[in-house]
């Protein structure tokens, strides 16, 4: 079964839905912007500062989970400009280990919340169990399914 939490240090969201959706295998991040982020709105307006700040808010978040970015497996990213995608990538690869980048897809979403200039979701692996193995009822969800 899912289990849906909101992060602690973030506002709740002003939509329908929660910053984090863990399963037995993966953590899923709602899209986060600067905006999302107390004190964000200092960093508005500056691609690289935005994207430091999610990235970093994402690592804190992966982390609370037992997670981190090495375990990130996909990323959708939301820039306002696209001319701005090979700044937003120089910061982007600071996190990640120039080997094993996640897969990703970058679009143009010319209206973010708030002014923002980017918005990253993210996919992460879940650690093992401490056996070193998922639980058979989390490796077969219909196991639980009702009737």
């Amino acid at each position: 079964m899912p289990e849906f939490r909101n992060d602690p240090t973030l506002p709740a969201p002003l939509f329908p839905g929660t910053h984090m959706v863990l399963d037995g295998r993966y953590v899923f991040l709602s899209g986060l912007t600067a905006v999302d982020i107390q004190g964000g709105e200092t960093v508005l307006g500056n691609i690289e500062g935005e994207t430091r700040l999610v990235l970093r808010r994402i690592r804190r978040m992966l982390a609370s989970v037992g997670s981190g970015m090495d375990q990130v497996v996909r990323v959708d990213v939301h820039i306002t400009e696209m001319e701005e995608i090979r700044r937003m990538d120089a910061v982007y690869a600071e996190f990640f280990d120039a080997c094993r980048y996640p897969a990703r897809t970058c679009t143009q979403s010319p209206r973010l919340y708030g002014g923002a200039r980017v918005e990253i979701t993210v996919m992460a692996q879940r650690p093992e169990s401490e056996e070193g193995s998922i639980s058979a009822s989390e490796s077969n969800p219909t196991d639980n399914a009702s009737g």
